[in-house]
């Protein structure tokens, strides 16, 4: 590894599907404005492959095959979407750099352009989401919520066909493929919260490669978006510790004065969690951006607490669902 970086020559693993590799496209060209030259390894997986319903194909169906052929040495680094991966760190691997993050946003695609508001009661929604489902559903307007998966273009056509009123999908994807106009609106944090690191990429390579790891980081880190989809995450992986749920988080790096009077960059996060009722719990705080993930675990358990014997939904997660939220 050490002469790829010192020639420059990096594999780049990445999924086949054109928004996997639109993203793997931007890391490599940051990578190649930086003097480096890297190669594109298209690596299939079996959710890639599959029509089955994610749930039936288990955790990290679009992660672990990339990963595996990371570790076998067959490519340098691999890049995800970031909220694809699971809470539980691979040893084996390091997160070496979070990019500056695309828009975290939802974007609504309806028939006729319309947004959200004009939507009548009754139209069908088209989402594999569950965290999608409990918000839409928490917003009153009478919708019918319809499961689905697929690419964008498989989404967004079942519109076209009239199949669907709309689908709700991922802004940040829309934007990577040059298609955000087809967008009728972006929905309102407050009226739907992201998924934790949705608009986010992780760029991975091996733990024991310490020279390439330094090399990502230097040329395509972002302090701020790692310290906000950290803190999403930490909200996630709490939540996961005592139950499966539809979860939403949203964290901003904001400018702050300090008890001197000072400049101070902090963050702000935001987060919702359905119960088993139906009903929505949110909550939101603001921390240091040093100590992001304490502050994710404890607005996480401020959740919980809120919970109370209620308890939380079944639904399977974010987590337990990777590429629902597309």
């Amino acid at each position: 590894m050490t002469a790829r970086v010192q020639t420059g020559a990096l594999r780049l693993g990445t999924r086949p599907s054109a928004l996997a590799v639109a993203q793997s496209t931007v890391v490599a060209q940051r990578l190649r404005d930086a003097g480096h030259t890297v190669e594109l390894v298209t690596i299939s997986t079996a959710g890639d492959r599959s029509s089955a319903p994610i749930a039936t194909l288990g955790v990290g169906v679009f992660v672990s095959q990339l990963r595996d052929v990371l570790v076998a040495g067959e490519v340098d680094l691999a890049v995800h979407s970031y909220k694809d991966l699971p809470t539980a760190a691979d040893p084996r691997l390091v997160i070496a750099a979070v990019p500056p993050r695309e828009d975290p946003r939802d974007a609504l695609v309806a028939r006729d352009g319309r947004v959200l508001g004009e939507l009548p009661a009754g139209a069908t929604v088209g989402t594999g989401s569950p965290r999608r489902v409990a918000q839409l559903e928490a917003l009153g307007l009478g919708l019918r919520t319809v499961p689905i998966r697929g690419n964008v273009d498989t989404r967004i056509g079942k519109v076209r066909s009239g199949e669907l009123d709309a689908v709700v999908v991922a802004a940040a994807g829309l934007r990577r493929l040059g298609r955000i106009d087809e967008a009728g609106e972006l929905l309102d944090p407050l009226q739907m919260l992201p998924a934790p690191a949705q608009g986010a990429l992780a760029v991975e390579c091996r733990a024991a490669d310490t020279a390439l790891a330094a090399l990502l980081a230097q040329v395509l880190d972002d302090v701020g978006a790692r310290a906000a989809v950290t803190a999403e995450r930490a909200v996630l992986a709490t939540l996961e510790a005592g139950c499966s749920a539809p979860v939403g988080a949203l964290a901003d790096v904001v400018s702050d004065l300090d008890d001197d009077g000072r400049v101070v960059d902090r963050v702000f996060l935001r987060a919702v969690v359905g119960t088993g009722d139906g009903a929505l719990l949110r909550a939101s705080a603001t921390g240091n951006l040093d100590d992001v993930e304490k502050l994710g675990a404890a607005l996480a358990a401020e959740l919980l607490d809120m919970a109370g014997g209620a308890g939380l939904t079944g639904t399977p997660s974010v987590d337990a669902q990777p590429g629902v939220d597309r």
